[in-house]
């Protein structure tokens, strides 16, 4: 019986390998033999989840053809991996993916690094800061005071507790969109809603547009949906969407669903302007798309020009007054504290109900504490002050960060966002994949740019959130470019490459 789950075709792995680019090598640097170099490309892809464990990988011949090298070369590499145990094969069954005995299974979206690992790896992979106190502990108080009446109840609220909804509602006519609680859903965080959004709206094998890079967890939530992601690349720096782009996947791809980050974009930080939110509404009903618009980071304005609701471009849904086009997710997540879960959607009150309905096959409602917890904080001026405090550790971490990395690595380029938690950095020519490895030896973590793109787009750049500031932050930097020094020597992929810096 054969040991593999999945199957990985040699067109996609030659794609996959061939955007594992590296910068050339400089005089008297040694390259690897040919068998070396795809071993260790084959290994880094697993390494990193993006070739699944258990998959099943093509034939040496078909390999050898998709590459342009000998099977000789595909032999050996396959036969590396085998000793390393990184492959197992069985006669008539082929050759899969594995991890050696004692390796943690990688992980294929970005899971925050286990709290027993914190005191002597810096972990730049996961984009969330401590709880903002004392509202944490102020917000769970007051929860506590107003949670007995909902005990002498069953506590299910698929759609949310009466009193949340109403009070996102009126937070979204505040900034100017008219919402009645009936277009409100409460989640398990704005995973919970876009996994939600999906399954009711897109099947397995519907296309959904994504922007390109995109939000990695993301991507790969509707991978494991079985949607078909159509990139659409954004525009240069920070301004946002290419609109002709867009407009051209809309119209010539027609995907069911489009997701995009319209506040401090995930991972590049860009904020698109009021007149990119008007023109994507319009091709997006245009085309019949319907599109879902992810606030997490819009209350993360870090730049002072920025205060103020006036200041900020108007929500992506004000452009859709028929609520015909537009479904909103928000979460407390960014800007409160990721350990509260607590998301929401905003849409047409028929996709409510239809959203609310499908929910009795997932988890029937959100936690009834947490719940609460929020609804104190906005309802008192809590929520404000917790995100003053949220702003200003943010906007220390990214100065911080940002002047670091420009002493520790000149080389490195990115341009600086006005919000949000991360910094989208082309690394030189480096491989962020290989950086990303070599990291993990010098003991600071970091998730490369393939994970924020689709078929292995973006081995130039790394992702760099603003959630170590001070010393940390000039550490971390230094850990990143002594990995970088790895990478250039090509000593990262090596198995017995030196842990500098590591506590």
């Amino acid at each position: 019986m054969a040991q593999w789950t999945s199957a990985v075709g040699a067109a996609q792995l030659a794609r996959l390998l061939t955007s594992q680019q590296e910068r050339p090598a400089g005089p008297g640097t040694r390259r690897p033999p040919a068998y070396r170099a795809l071993a260790d490309g084959i290994r880094l892809l697993v390494l990193e989840g993006r070739v699944p464990v258990a998959a099943r990988l093509p034939a040496e011949r078909e390999l050898a053809l998709s590459l342009s090298v000998s099977r000789t070369t595909v032999a050996a590499a396959y036969e590396a991996l085998r000793t390393e145990g990184f492959l197992e094969s069985r006669r008539g069954a082929g050759s899969w993916t594995a991890v050696p005995a004692g390796n943690p299974l990688p992980a294929r979206g970005l899971e925050p690094l286990p709290p027993e690992a914190l005191g002597s790896v810096i972990d730049l992979g996961c984009a969330a800061l401590p709880a903002p106190e004392p509202w944490l502990t102020r917000a769970v108080q007051g929860a506590l005071e107003e949670l007995p009446p909902y005990a002498h109840t069953h506590g299910d609220y698929p759609a949310g507790l009466p009193a949340l909804r109403a009070m996102l509602a009126e937070r979204y006519t505040a900034r100017g969109i008219p919402t009645m609680p009936e277009q409100i859903m409460v989640t398990t965080g704005a995973m919970g809603a876009i996994d939600a959004i999906c399954h009711l709206f897109a099947g397995r094998g519907e296309r959904i547009a994504v922007e390109s890079p995109s939000y990695a967890n993301i991507l790969q939530l509707m991978r494991e949906a079985g949607a078909r992601l159509v990139p659409v690349a954004m525009a240069e720096g920070l301004d946002g969407w290419d609109l002709d782009r867009w407009r051209q996947v809309l119209r010539d791809a027609a995907p069911r669903l489009a997701y995009v980050v319209a506040d401090f974009h995930n991972p590049t930080g860009a904020l698109a302007g009021e007149d990119q939110r008007r023109r994507l509404v319009d091709a997006a009903r245009a085309a019949g798309t319907v599109l879902v618009v992810d606030e997490t980071m819009s209350e993360l304005h870090l730049d002072p020009d920025l205060d103020g609701a006036a200041a900020m471009p108007r929500p992506v849904c004000g452009f859709d007054p028929a609520g015909s086009t537009v479904i909103t997710v928000g979460s407390a997540s960014k800007a409160f504290w990721a350990g509260m879960r607590i998301g929401w959607v905003r849409a047409a009150p028929d996709v409510v109900r239809s959203l609310v309905a499908a929910r009795a096959y997932a988890d029937l409602g959100t936690p009834v504490l947490e719940q609460l917890a929020v609804n104190w904080l906005m309802s008192t001026g809590g929520w404000e002050d917790a995100l003053e405090i949220r702003r200003d550790q943010a906007r220390e971490n990214r100065d911080a960060l940002v002047a670091a990395v420009r002493r520790e690595l000149p080389g490195w380029e990115f341009e600086v966002p006005r919000g949000g938690l991360t910094l989208w950095v082309r690394t030189g020519g480096l491989s962020g994949s290989r950086l990303a490895e070599a990291g993990e030896r010098v003991g600071v973590r970091v998730p490369s740019g393939p994970r924020f793109g689709v078929d292995g787009a973006f081995e130039g750049y790394v992702r760099l959130p603003f959630t170590v500031g001070g010393a940390v932050a000039d550490e971390a930097a230094v850990r990143l470019a002594a990995a970088a020094r790895l990478v250039e020597t090509g000593v990262g992929g090596g198995a017995e490459a030196p842990r500098t810096f590591v506590a």
